[in-house]
């Protein structure tokens, strides 16, 4: 019976972790994109715009995270 209940509580301990890992990282992966999105608009536009750009890639980037 303790052998259940410790594999239980193991089981439970990995899944807490993984979803917090998955909600952490997934903010971070989110900041990458972006940050990647607005290094190719200043390299591809001659009159980069920081405000614009940001606005444009955060708005790009959610819409292709939620297809």
């Amino acid at each position: 019976m303790k052998d259940k209940i410790s594999k239980l509580i193991i089981i439970l301990f990995g899944v807490i972790i993984i979803y917090f890992a998955k909600t952490e990282f997934s903010e971070h992966n989110l900041k990458k994109s972006i940050s990647a999105c607005l290094v190719v608009q200043k390299r591809i536009l001659e009159s980069f715009n920081l405000e614009k750009s940001e606005k444009y890639c955060e708005e790009a980037v959610r819409k292709q995270k939620e297809d």
